[in-house]
């Protein structure tokens, strides 16, 4: 579809004729500047992917957070008065902290009733029918890993939306990544309370891919599995079941990492 200005019900529209169905519990990685002109925005996007589900479906964005973290991670000891104030500068992650994630992760955020998991830097939000399940006791390592919103995501069988982004931008390859032998590793820093006091807090996760690997393992799938790409305004769309693109995906993943951790390097 290539129309000068969708509607939201041209977008529902679209999402259907994509695969998304009623009862269906979607992420939903996005680019609306990608789409065209949206009457509406954002919101309407969010509301239109609301309308594809319907009423017994779940849409979870991500609302990740990455100004929530220490400006300066590699300094210890006592920080001198500059330090200390750009730390102090650093907001403590609660509901209402924007992210940095796009405006239609941002428009489902902000609706009313919609619920935000509790990571400082890699929260998500979800709105729908099973939106408490999904972010409910999110850990702070490994935040996408297990007993986290992708793992509730996996076990319900849900699906993925990437909406004129690509792989680089699926939060279920770092999930993936977390249940391999031999994932890369960084350490989160962030301010977090406890009882009534802030503190800096330090969690071990999977490292950025940084384009290394994830586009690598999300087009084998998508050629493994005949994934096929949904026109939506003016930009690609593609639908993936979760169970199989993480099943396939950790042992992609494990492939292409073994080679990291072999004494001799790249052979």
């Amino acid at each position: 579809m290539n129309q000068s200005t969708l509607t939201c019900d041209d977008l529902a529209a679209e999402w259907r004729r994509a695969g998304v169905g009623e009862g269906m519990d979607l992420i939903v990685h996005s680019s609306l500047s990608g789409l065209g002109p949206v009457d509406g925005g954002a919101k309407a996007v969010a509301d239109s992917l609301l309308d594809a589900v319907g009423p017994t479906g779940t849409i979870v964005v991500p609302t990740f957070t990455p100004n929530v973290t220490d400006p300066d991670p590699a300094h210890v000891g006592v920080p001198d008065p500059a330090l200390r104030e750009r730390r102090d500068a650093v907001p403590t992650f609660h509901n209402d902290v924007p992210s940095s994630m796009g405006a239609v992760s941002e428009a489902l955020r902000c609706l009313p009733g919609a619920l935000r998991s509790s990571h400082p830097q890699a929260s998500v939000a979800a709105m729908g029918a099973r939106a408490g399940q999904i972010v409910a006791g999110q850990p702070l390592g490994f935040a996408l890993g297990r007993a986290s919103p992708f793992e509730h995501l996996y076990d319900l069988g849900g699906a993925i939306l990437l909406i004129g982004v690509g792989h680089n931008r699926n939060s279920f390859l770092h999930h993936a990544e977390s249940l391999t032998p031999h994932p890369r590793l960084k350490l989160r820093r962030f301010p977090v309370m406890n009882r009534g006091q802030r503190v800096w807090c330090e969690a071990l996760d999977v490292a950025d891919d940084n384009d290394t690997y994830f586009p690598i393992v999300g087009r084998d799938f998508e050629r493994r599995f005949g994934v096929r790409e949904t026109i939506v305004g003016r930009t690609a769309c593609r639908l993936l079941p979760v169970r199989p693109f993480v099943d396939f995906a950790v042992r992609r993943l494990t492939e292409l990492l073994a080679w990291e951790f072999e004494p001799s390097g790249p052979g």
